[in-house]
This record gives C-alpha cells, structure tokens and sequence, in this order.
C-alpha cells in the first residue's frame, strides 16, 4: 500500500490526502470514529442510518396489514381502538381465512 505523509495542525486537525478522501467518501463535516489501536490510530466513517419516527396511524396501519387470519385482525383492530384511532380510518386491506 502507497504510504502518504501530512502534518498535525492547529487545534490537532490532521489532513487527509484527497486521493484518500475521495476513496472513502471523507468530505467536510464527516465523523469519524477515533479508534487508539497498539499500532497507532484507526480512522473509519461514522454510519448514520436516519431514524423514522412513526405516527400513530403509521402504527396502526402495519398493526393491521400484519395479520393472516380473521382472529389476528379482530385482534389488531382492538389495539387500533385502543389506540383513539377508528381502524376504518386506516388504510389497510383485511385478511382473508383460507
């Protein structure tokens, strides 16, 4: 593996090389995760995954397209109820008993 030299500047900044950002995708403003290894230090990216918040519909939508048989279904519609929410509201399709 090529080798590249960079200097420690103020306030501890350290460059990467732009061959080397360009490879890993560092841009300004990426995290990074420091890690202290006996060798020296790692540097890796920081994996964000956005996080969705679910509204009480949402909720009850998976609640009940989720079920298989009429029993589950009469099941999710209760927690749905339970929930302040009228299940017929909620777009969803019913299940059908084989």
């Amino acid at each position: 593996m090529p080798v590249d030299i960079t200097k420690i500047g103020k306030r501890g900044t350290v460059v990467i090389p732009a061959a080397l950002r360009k490879k890993y995708g560092f841009e300004e403003g990426s995290q990074l995760i420091v890690e202290a290894l006996p060798d020296g230090v790692f540097l890796r990216p920081v994996v964000t995954l956005p996080v969705e918040i679910y509204t009480p519909e949402r909720k009850a939508e998976f609640l009940l397209n989720s079920t298989i048989t009429t029993e589950e279904y009469s099941l999710a519609v209760k927690k749905v109820r339970n929930m302040g929410l009228d299940p017929e509201t909620i777009p969803h399709k019913k299940p059908e008993d084989r």
